[in-house]
C-alpha cells in the first residue's frame, strides 16, 4: 500500500531524550536552570527558534510574560522575623525550613505550597505545566524545581513527567509532524518529516513499530482508499441510532384508524392506540380487536393491501426497506473483511511463534528465508483492509455514474476474487507442509515460489486499486458509447484504443 513518505516511530524513551536535548540546549545558550528553561520552552511550544528570536530582542519582556522575573516583587523577610501563610494564615516562625516561594518572593508554608501543587497537578491534568503562584495576583511560575523539592508523593511527580512529556509532543510546533501512535498502550511517536499538511482528504497510511497502522490525517485506522470525509460519515452511521431508526420504521406499523405509526416491542399481539384514539386492534393481521369475541388470524390469506390502506405509507416502507438492504449489503461485507483482517492478525502471530520453527526443522530452511510467508500474511492484512474500506467507498457511490460504478464493481470483484486465493494459499495450503507427511524439500520450494508471486502479483493489484480509486476512477467516461474487450469483456470508451483493465491490472500468473 501507498504509505506516509518517512515516517520514523520513536519511543517514549528516544522522544524524552530529544526533549532532554532541547532543554539543556535552551539552558546552555540562555545561562538560565533547568527549570527555567522548561518554562520558556513550554511557553513557546517547544519552539526554539521562536524562544531565541524573542529573548534576544527583549529578554525582560519575555521574562515577564512567561513569569520568570529578575528580581522579587515581594521583598523577601529576614531569617529571624516571622511570616503569614497567604494560605492557612498561620505564622511560620521557621522561614528557612517552613517557607517556600517562586521568584515572586510571595512567601508560603511548604505543606500548603505542596498542596497547592498537588491538587493542580491531579485536578488540571495538563494545565499544571502552566502554574502560577498561589497569590490570586501575582504571575510567577511556578517551576519543575519547586515541584521536586515540594512533593513527595513520586506518583504525582510520576504523572506531571508524563504531562511534560505528552506536551512535547502534542502541543509542540512540530504536533503537525509527530504524532503518538492511537493503538491502545502503545508508547511510540511517529514523526513524518515529509507531511504537506492536513489539507488532505484522503490521508496517509502510517505504519508504528507497534504493527498498527493509522490515517495520519484523521488519526483512525488506516482506511484507504476512502477519504477522511466518508470514514467519518460511514463511522457515525455504523455508532448512532440512523440504522435503529430505520429498523423502526420498518418494523412499526401504522394504526388502522389514525395512520398513527406503533412499534411493538414486548407482549401480546393486542395492540391499543395512544390518546385520543384508543383504537384495538391485532398486530398480526390489523383487524379490530374486541373484548367480546376471541381474535384469531392464523388462517393464510393472500395479501393485500387494505382498502383503506395509505398509499404514502406502503411508498415509505418500499423506500426505508430498499434503503436499509443496501446498508446491510455493504455494511456486513465490510464487517466480513474486517473480521478476516484480525483473524489474519492472529494467524501471522501463530507462524511466527510456532510455524516458523517447525517449518525450518522440517526443511532445513533458515528462519530468514522463510519471511515470504509473513510477507505473505502482511500482504494478506493490508489487502484486506483496502477491501473492507472498498465496501464503504461503494455504499456512497454516485448512483447516476452507472459506468464508472460497473467498473468498480468489476475491479472489486476481482480484488476479492485474488485475496481469496492468497488467502488460501497462505493459510490452507501451507498446513500440508506443517507436518512434513508426504511433501520434500522440492514440493516445499516450489510453494514458496508460488507464494511469494501471489504475493506480489496481488500487492501491485491492490496498489493500483487504491491509485484508481482514490483518483475517482478517472479513466472511465461517464456517458458515450464504449467497445468490449474481447479478453476481459470490459466496457471501454472509444476514447481509448487498448482495453482499460487488460492495460491498468494486469494479472501476469495462473491464481487458479
Amino acid at each position: 500500500m501507498k504509505t506516509a513518505s518517512s515516517p520514523v516511530p520513536s519511543s517514549t524513551a528516544e522522544i524524552r531524550q530529544r526533549q532532554e536535548d532541547d532543554i539543556l540546549r535552551v539552558s546552555t545558550a540562555l545561562s538560565e536552570s533547568r527549570a527555567a528553561a522548561i518554562v520558556l520552552l513550554r511557553h513557546f511550544n517547544w519552539n526554539l527558534s521562536k524562544l531565541f528570536d524573542n529573548w534576544f530582542d527583549d529578554e525582560d519582556q519575555v521574562r515577564n510574560l512567561v513569569g520568570l522575573y529578575r528580581t522579587p516583587i515581594v521583598l523577601r523577610f529576614l531569617s529571624d522575623h516571622p511570616i503569614t501563610c497567604g494560605i492557612c494564615l498561620e505564622i511560620c516562625d521557621n522561614i528557612s525550613n517552613t517557607t517556600a516561594w517562586a521568584s515572586c518572593g510571595h512567601p508560603f508554608c511548604r505543606d500548603c505550597y505542596g498542596g497547592y501543587i498537588s491538587k493542580s497537578i491531579n485536578d488540571e491534568g495538563p494545565g499544571c505545566l502552566f502554574l502560577r503562584c498561589p497569590d490570586p495576583s501575582c504571575g510567577a511560575a511556578v517551576g519543575e524545581d519547586m515541584i521536586g523539592m515540594l512533593i513527595i508523593d513520586n506518583t504525582i511527580k510520576l504523572k506531571y513527567s508524563r504531562y511534560l512529556l505528552r506536551s512535547y509532543v502534542e502541543d509542540s510546533y512540530r504536533k503537525r509532524k509527530i504524532k503518538w501512535c492511537p493503538a491502545p498502550g502503545c508508547d511510540y511517536a511517529v514523526d513524518f518529516f515529509d507531511f504537506i499538511g492536513n489539507n488532505c482528504r484522503t490521508g496517509f497510511d502510517v505504519y508504528c513499530r507497534c504493527s498498527f497502522s493509522f490515517c495520519w490525517n484523521c488519526n483512525e485506522e488506516a482506511h484507504r482508499p476512502v477519504d477522511c470525509d466518508t470514514v467519518a460519515k460511514w463511522n457515525m452511521k455504523n455508532k448512532d441510532e440512523s440504522e435503529n431508526a430505520n429498523w423502526i420504521l420498518v418494523n412499526t406499523k401504522s394504526c388502522p384508524q389514525c395512520k398513527r405509526l406503533i412499534e411493538k416491542d414486548h407482549g401480546c399481539n393486542h395492540m391499543r392506540c395512544a390518546a385520543p384514539c384508543r383504537y384495538e386492534f391485532c398486530w398480526h393481521c390489523l383487524g379490530e380487536w374486541t373484548t367480546k369475541s376471541f381474535h384469531s388470524c392464523n388462517k393464510y390469506l393472500p395479501e393485500a393491501p387494505a382498502p383503506e390502506a395509505d398509499e404514502n405509507d406502503i411508498k415509505r416502507r418500499e423506500m426505508v426497506k430498499a434503503s436499509l438492504l443496501k446498508y446491510t449489503h455493504y455494511y456486513n461485507r465490510w464487517v466480513a473483511n474486517l473480521r478476516s483482517r484480525q483473524k489474519a492478525v492472529e494467524a501471522i502471530r501463530l507462524v511466527q511463534a510456532e510455524y516458523l520453527d517447525r517449518l525450518s526443522l522440517l526443511y532445513g530452511q533458515e528462519k530468514p528465508l522463510l519471511r515470504f510467508i509473513t510477507e505473505a500474511w502482511q500482504q494478506i492484512i493490508r489487502c484486506r483492509r483496502v477491501l473492507q474500506w472498498s465496501y464503504a467507498y461503494g455504499y456512497y457511490f454516485p448512483q447516476h455514474q452507472w459506468a464508472k460504478k460497473q467498473f468498480f464493481e468489476y475491479l472489486q470483484g476481482e480484488a476479492e476474487f485474488s485475496l481469496e486465493r492468497l488467502h488460501y494459499c497462505a493459510e490452507k495450503e501451507l498446513e500440508k507442509y506443517l507436518d512434513g507427511e508426504g511433501s520434500s524439500v522440492q514440493e516445499f520450494m516450489d510453494y514458496r515460489l508460488k507464494l511469494a508471486e501471489l504475493t506480489s502479483v496481488i500487492g501491485n493489484y491492490f496498489k493500483n486499486l487504491v491509485r484508481a480509486l482514490e483518483d475517482g476512477l478517472t479513466e472511465v467516461e461517464s456517458n458515450g458509447t464504449y467497445w468490449s474487450c474481447e479478453l476481459c469483456s470490459f466496457m471501454n470508451s472509444l476514447a481509448t484504443t487498448r482495453c482499460q483493465m487488460c492495460h491498468n491490472f494486469p494479472m501476469t500468473i495462473d491464481l487458479s
